[in-house]
């Protein structure tokens, strides 16, 4: 059996009942990420005991009578009740072709989440599976002096030196959020980052006041002014902890308070028997100054995987002529899926 749940009761209850979870696979997570156009569902397959759910955004394709869908940003890709890697996945592959189909989907792109299992498994005969780059995290599992033994020398100098100026404490007040989303914000522009990523308020309430996972916005505070120097917000469900947003004052930049706010988690995440801490990888899945940062912290990485599926390959090439057509030129980014998405590249 399968089905579209779209109802924020039954996905909770069937992400609840899952062998492993993420945040990113939430129904809150979904109605706080999602923009106009999009349309949250979760692909509900069952089967005697065994369940499958798969999370996506589902979104009408212009000049089209066809839609495709995408994943949340992060790391979601299904997840499972009382599946292994032996299981056979014929019926599902079939079910969710053919639902697929009656959905007027033309293709399906995902982000993975490498901490979860049995993810391609599930995935296997629908498309393809590809490694973009690497994301770095701490095993909690390690004992906290593993952990520390495993930063770069010159980081444990530079939160050790941060403890002596910053003061950590949660975020208690709504000023306090609005200073935080200010940080953010100016780090978002000091990067040249997407407008997408400017959220707003609502976002940032709807992730702490969640039922379905927890939220950390914590702080650094300068001891000599008092006044805050950074924020980083991470997020907690089942065995995983993720790095998720973080901000910096420019003028706190030279001892940035986010690397403290890290080691802080970790150890936190640690004495409350979290399995995986998730730092990310660079912008873009690039090994850039952003992972380099992140590899500080851990030799560990994951590799980060991406779902591409082309269910109807025939409406798929009509609609990259047509991109084409529109755009006036043949130089599309090639890497990009669903091409007919990409943006142009300027030569």
């Amino acid at each position: 059996m399968i089905e579209i749940v779209k109802e924020k009761k039954k996905w909770d209850a069937l992400v609840k009942g899952c062998d492993s979870a993420d945040f990113y696979h939430t129904y809150d997570y979904h109605y706080a990420s999602k923009v106009n156009g999009e349309e949250p569902v979760l692909i509900h397959y069952h089967d005697t005991n065994r369940t499958i759910l798969l999370p996506l955004l589902f979104r009408d394709i212009e000049y089209s009578q066809y839609k495709d869908a995408t994943s949340v940003y992060g790391y979601p890709g299904p997840i499972t009740k009382n599946v292994t890697s032996e299981c056979d996945f014929s019926d599902f592959r079939k079910e969710i072709q053919d639902l697929f189909e009656q959905q007027n989907i033309v293709s399906i792109f995902s982000r993975l989440n490498s901490f979860i299992p049995n993810q391609e498994q599930c995935l296997f005969h629908l498309g393809q599976t590809e490694t973009l780059g690497r994301v770095v995290y701490i095993d909690l599992t390690k004992t906290l002096e593993e952990q520390w033994g495993n930063y770069f020398k010159r980081l444990r100098t530079y939160i050790n030196k941060s403890r002596s100026i910053y003061t950590i404490r949660h975020s208690e007040t709504d000023s306090d959020l609005d200073t935080f989303i200010s940080l953010y914000h100016e780090n978002m522009v000091r990067v040249n980052a997407n407008k997408e990523y400017l959220f707003d308020k609502k976002y940032f309430l709807d992730l702490l006041n969640s039922p379905n996972f927890d939220t950390d916005l914590i702080l650094a505070i300068e001891n000599e002014t008092g006044k805050i120097a950074g924020g980083a917000l991470f997020t907690k469900k089942d065995a995983y902890i993720q790095y998720h947003l973080s901000g910096t004052s420019e003028k706190y930049l030279h001892l940035n308070p986010v690397k403290l706010l890290i080691d802080e988690m970790r150890i936190r995440g640690t004495r409350e028997n979290y399995l995986y801490f998730n730092l990310g990888g660079g912008v873009g899945s690039k090994e850039d100054s952003l992972f380099y940062f992140k590899s500080g912290f851990s030799k560990d990485t994951f590799p980060f995987r991406v779902w591409k599926y082309t269910v109807n390959k025939e409406i798929y090439q009509e609609l990259v002529k047509q991109k084409n057509g529109l755009m006036y030129c043949d130089n599309l980014d090639l890497r990009f899926f669903p091409q007919y998405r990409a943006s142009v590249v300027h030569k």
